[in-house]
């Protein structure tokens, strides 16, 4: 065994360890929502997948953006059939070990490649550019000027342009190089015909280097996209972009039920059935004494509402379209959601610290562990959500329908509201009337009569 070998193994290993330990950790983060029961037609659900996360359709209402992104997803599939010919050489010291078996068929997949990849590189360019120069001269994009895209969130989606960058130079640096080397010594580079850029670019910008100096490019560019991938795999945790993976089991799971219906709550309508004398075949869950509506915390949530946070691309669709958000309140439902993932990242990291001062002793004794039953830190979804966002939401969906991949900001927006006027018993002050005139007479106007009067004259 070669020392490329040892080493690429050596690296293979580490990687693999680490990217176990962290997606394992995102997944805990998604389970400590409460469970919940998806329904529907798995037909329509697997449909939805196919349209919406992989074919892109809702994408593309905006078709330049959606264009530039489909280079880069395009690209970003077809490259992962030389990034398996680079493991597989990784790990036999083989080189391009697929082009004798597949012959043409691999001059034609490499060059898709090359084309892909060059079109990702533009779509890279004018990303970099939409993000950073627009600004500069005084035509920024709204949408990415929010206040919660300033810091990190901006210097993210950077990482990752610089990152495809870093990935196509992989790309032509290994394939220019190798194109001038099959020349040189034929032994040991396999003649893989023409690429279609690599073809002429290798001998303009490679050709007449010394072999050595050659094979010091080539080497160079294939450990730059491995190195780049392998970055990737341990970064996309903690990044926006790990909607590369969780877009598909997002919108496989989104709710098939019309957009304008809310979800009601059994308890309550359990207790007014009963207040009624209003008796069913279906049985309803009871109320204790702790029984608390909506949701505080991440842990109130359900579990597809956190995988909603962590899917989210930041793209702000949902938030350029709220008319809360346009008429100058402080709601953005992509904050909503950010915030929902930053609290579950939050809880999650204090559980694996298992100290004891997150234990409530309320619920546990000095010598239980550290769970997400007895968890508190004195925090809640509160400290990051303020109410007066909650309150600027019309419930009109035009976040749902803007999401590119089927993300229901509303759904938390109402679990929170849900949780203040009806465990915490407040909400603003205009409210209460018609809270009050809804508990008195059934209707939101403050009229003395019950609403069904009308009826009986």
């Amino acid at each position: 065994m070669s020392i490329s070998q040892v080493l690429f193994t050596i690296v293979f290993l580490i990687i693999l360890y680490f990217g176990k330990k962290w997606y394992t950790r995102v997944y805990r983060n998604i389970m400590l929502g409460k469970s919940e029961e998806i329904e529907g037609d798995e037909g329509k659900r697997m449909k939805n997948m196919l349209l919406v996360a992989f074919g892109q359709k809702k994408m593309f209402k905006r078709l330049l953006p959606a264009v530039l992104h489909l280079f880069i997803y395009v690209a970003f599939l077809f490259t992962q059939v030389e990034l398996i010919e680079i493991i597989i050489d990784g790990f036999s010291g083989q080189h391009r070990i697929f082009a004798p078996f597949l012959g043409s068929f691999y001059t034609v997949i490499i060059s898709t490649i090359e084309i892909l990849s060059a079109l990702a590189l533009i779509a890279t360019f004018v990303f970099l550019a939409r993000r950073n120069l627009l600004p500069f001269m005084g035509k920024p994009i709204s949408r990415f000027e929010k206040s919660e895209m300033k810091g990190w969130p901006k210097l993210d989606a950077n990482i990752i342009l610089f990152g495809e960058i870093a990935l196509v130079t992989g790309i032509f640096m290994m394939n220019g190089a190798d194109v001038v080397l099959q020349g040189l010594d034929p032994e040991h580079y396999h003649q893989t015909g023409s690429f279609a850029i690599s073809s002429w670019f290798g001998p303009a910008v490679f050709g007449g280097l010394p072999k050595e100096l050659l094979v010091l490019i080539e080497r160079s560019g294939w450990w730059l996209h491995l190195v780049t991938v392998f970055a990737f795999i341990l970064y996309l945790p903690i990044s926006k972009h790990f909607h590369i993976f969780l877009a598909f089991p997002n919108v496989y799971f989104a709710k098939l039920n019309p957009r304008g219906e809310m979800e009601n709550m059994p308890e309550i309508m359990g207790e007014v059935k009963s207040m009624m004398g209003l008796t069913t075949d279906e049985a309803t869950p009871e109320m204790d004494q702790d029984f608390e509506f909506g949701a505080k915390d991440i842990t109130d949530l359900s579990w597809k509402n956190v995988l909603d946070a962590y899917s989210c691309t930041e793209c702000g669709r949902c938030t350029d379209v709220c008319p809360a958000n346009t008429t100058g309140k402080k709601l953005s439902p992509r904050k909503i959601m950010m915030d929902i993932r930053d609290r579950a990242t939050e809880i999650g990291e204090k559980l694996d610290s298992k100290s004891t001062e997150f234990i409530d002793k309320a619920k546990s004794n000095k010598e239980s562990v550290l769970s997400k039953s007895n968890f508190d830190d004195g925090k809640s979804l509160f400290d990051y959500i303020s109410r007066e966002e909650i309150h600027a939401c019309t419930t009109c969906n035009a976040c749902v329908e803007a999401c590119p991949i089927m993300i229901n900001p509303l759904d938390p927006i109402l679990k929170l509201r849900r949780y203040e006027i009806l465990s915490e018993s407040a909400g603003p002050a205009d409210w209460v009337p018609m809270f009050t005139s809804l508990e008195n007479s059934g209707s939101v106007w403050a009229i003395p009569d019950d609403r069904d009067a009308w009826t009986k004259s």
